[in-house]
């Protein structure tokens, strides 16, 4: 897969692995891997991982696709959580910089390799490399993930993910203050029809609905709680852009990155904060809370004290 990739002006001066891993949404080792085997070229010339970029560069870059990376890689993860433990599934709080399986172009950590290094069975069902994940987060999003361990619990969680019969709480730290403070963005987004990487609201896009509500205020941003009626990839990121109240740290959608550095954010402020869904074997309401990870809480207690 090749695609052209335009260098924003708040990344002018970046290293290419660095830029490129924002850009693209991947691990920055990723984008070193794609510069290492010439993949990403200027003007014809294959740049160096710590080649410095301008704004308005324009970069081809090319992803193979590697099949054999969709092999699971069993490697513990150590800040990954096991928040309930159940004989049909297992929650996880899932850190940042992992994925939830394996993909062309990944070579991090992934939650499936986790689990099994852990000593987890979880279910066999859909794709190998996908096993037992009935839903995902971003590697840039930490937060509350099931795992199904049973064909029977895969089957019927997958459904409710499908038919939106689970509660999926985030919280988010926004730049600026929504108006109004509680309300739905309703907007259909899909692939940015100029970059491949990126998402958008845009017309003939999926329905994707989300409902939010400010918590707390703090002049510069705010916290705010969402409910997601839909699950589209980046779905809060992009409608809370399209608002033009970015996540913190979210610089892939036009987040101030002076902001971002003094609130110490090297993505953006997005957490997967509650999971609620019908227990596959017995029916019973099941509620599992992420606590927020190091760097979020770090950010948000400063912004709380007045900082910056």
């Amino acid at each position: 897969m090749s695609e052209q990739v335009e260098v924003p002006a708040d990344l002018a001066g970046e290293r290419v692995d660095s830029a490129l891993a924002l850009l693209l949404g991947i691990s920055r080792s990723s984008a070193a891997l794609l510069c290492a085997e010439g993949n990403v070229l200027f003007n014809g010339t294959a740049l160096a991982k710590a080649d410095k970029l301008r704004a308005g560069t324009r970069l081809d870059v090319t992803i193979p696709v590697r099949r054999d990376l969709l092999a699971v890689v069993v490697e513990p993860v150590q800040d990954l959580k096991i928040l309930l433990d159940d004989e049909s599934f297992v929650v996880i709080e899932k850190p940042v910089g992992v994925a939830a399986h394996p993909s062309p172009g990944w070579v991090g950590p992934t939650v499936v390799g986790a689990l099994a290094a852990a000593g987890y069975r979880i279910s066999t069902s859909g794709a190998p490399e996908r096993a037992g994940i009935v839903h995902r987060l971003d590697v840039g999003t930490s937060g509350v993930m099931v795992v199904a361990k049973t064909e029977h619990a895969y089957s019927l969680l997958k459904r409710a993910f499908k038919e939106r019969t689970v509660e999926k709480v985030y919280h988010a730290v926004v730049q600026g203050l929504p108006d109004p403070l509680r309300g739905t963005i309703d907007a259909p987004t899909g692939r940015h029809p100029g970059h491949d990487w990126r998402f958008a609201v845009i017309e003939g896009g999926r329905p994707s609905v989300t409902h939010y509500e400010v918590l707390e205020a703090f002049g510069r941003a705010a916290l705010v709680e969402v409910h997601l009626e839909t699950g589209r990839t980046h779905q809060i990121r992009v409608h809370f852009s399209a608002l033009h109240h970015p996540c913190a740290g979210d610089l892939t959608y036009g987040a101030d990155p002076k902001f971002a550095a003094e609130l110490g954010l090297t993505r953006q402020w997005l957490h997967a904060r509650q999971l609620g869904f019908s227990h596959p074997r017995t029916g019973e309401w099941v509620e599992v809370v992420s606590e927020y990870p190091e760097d979020l809480s770090y950010a948000l207690t400063a912004l709380q004290s007045g900082l910056p």
